[in-house]
């Protein structure tokens, strides 16, 4: 069943039900491997919202939880190679155990640029949760990206807080341009 989203069609690609299947299974291991530890949870807006929520509520151990705001895409259908940095953390992760929450990584340029920018704070640890992972468009290796949801063909998607001109963050589930 197709989708229109502005002047594009989208079709199902990922349903709602195998991404609340996969967020507990990536919040029970956050769980097993920060317990006795309270880590810092870093959303992506605006994309990572939905995701960042429903994996906290699966996270069993103590967690804090922050946004930051960075922009590639605007609006358009592939990444502007431009990263927008709209704002920044507002509290102190000096040795403190930090989990990035992205929506999508694909070339993981926006992800090194947020790396590069919280390791000179002096966090104890940085890595990172995607909610979905296009290893063919990586531009190099994330060593820091330990969680993935799904990997996905290099297709433009949408749905589940991922939008395509502001539009399409409702949909249940990831949908993929129709080519």
């Amino acid at each position: 069943m197709k989708t229109q989203i502005a002047d594009l069609y989208f079709e199902p690609l990922i349903p709602l039900k195998d991404i609340d299947k996969r967020t507990i299974e990536i919040a029970n291991q956050i769980s097993a491997d920060y317990k006795g530890r309270t880590p810092i949870l870093v959303g992506v807006l605006n994309g990572s919202f939905l995701f960042t929520a429903d994996l906290i509520k699966h996270i069993d151990i103590p967690v804090e939880v922050t946004f930051t705001k960075l922009a590639s895409y605007y609006g358009g259908t592939s990444t502007t190679r431009k990263i927008r940095d709209d704002f920044d953390l507002s509290i102190d992760i000096k040795g403190r155990d930090i989990i990035l929450v992205e929506d999508i990584v694909d070339t993981g340029n926006t992800l090194h640029y947020l790396i590069d920018k919280l390791k000179v704070r002096e966090p104890a640890s940085i890595t990172a949760c995607s909610l979905l992972l296009k290893p063919k468009a990586l531009e190099g290796i994330i060593y820091e990206l330990k969680y993935v949801g799904f990997e996905i063909e290099n297709d433009f998607v949408v749905g589940y807080g991922l939008d395509y001109k502001e539009l399409g963050r409702n949909l249940k589930g990831i949908y993929r341009k129709v080519k």
